[in-house]
């Protein structure tokens, strides 16, 4: 059934076709290298491990399909906690824990009072330490 799949979860949040969708995932993972000086010779590099690692969703919300206009709303206030979030895809692997560090969003197709047909939304995300991150 198309109404419950999920393509990936969030904490309590769901993406998927009949909830805010992502049609994008961008994931930027750093690395860690430290100049060492050697005298006369180039400075040799020291591998120090993984760094930040980033992921930002960008998607569609329709609201007046399905989930109303708070949507991106109740995103803003789950990272105003400041609490990190278990993530997983679809497939059923777990992902790891993750902040919200930053959420963009655009309205358009606006309707005489106001509300947007859709809503575009990116939310950034960080990976934070955790059991599995």
């Amino acid at each position: 059934m198309i109404s419950s799949f999920v393509m990936m979860w969030l904490g309590a949040f769901r993406f998927g076709a009949s909830r805010p969708s992502h049609d994008k995932i961008r994931q930027t993972s750093t690395y860690r290298w430290e100049p060492v000086d050697l005298v006369g010779r180039r400075p040799q590099l020291h591998f120090l491990g993984p760094g930040e690692e980033t992921m930002a969703l960008e998607g569609t919300i329709h609201p007046h399909f399905r989930g109303g206009l708070r949507q991106v709303e109740a995103m803003r206030a789950q990272a105003a906690l400041g609490l990190p979030m278990l993530m997983g895809d679809g497939l059923g692997f777990v992902l790891g824990h993750w902040v919200i560090a930053g959420v963009e969003d655009q309205r358009s197709y606006l309707m005489a009072d106001g509300a947007p047909r859709q809503i575009d939304f990116t939310l950034n995300l960080v990976r934070a330490p955790g059991l599995l991150g």
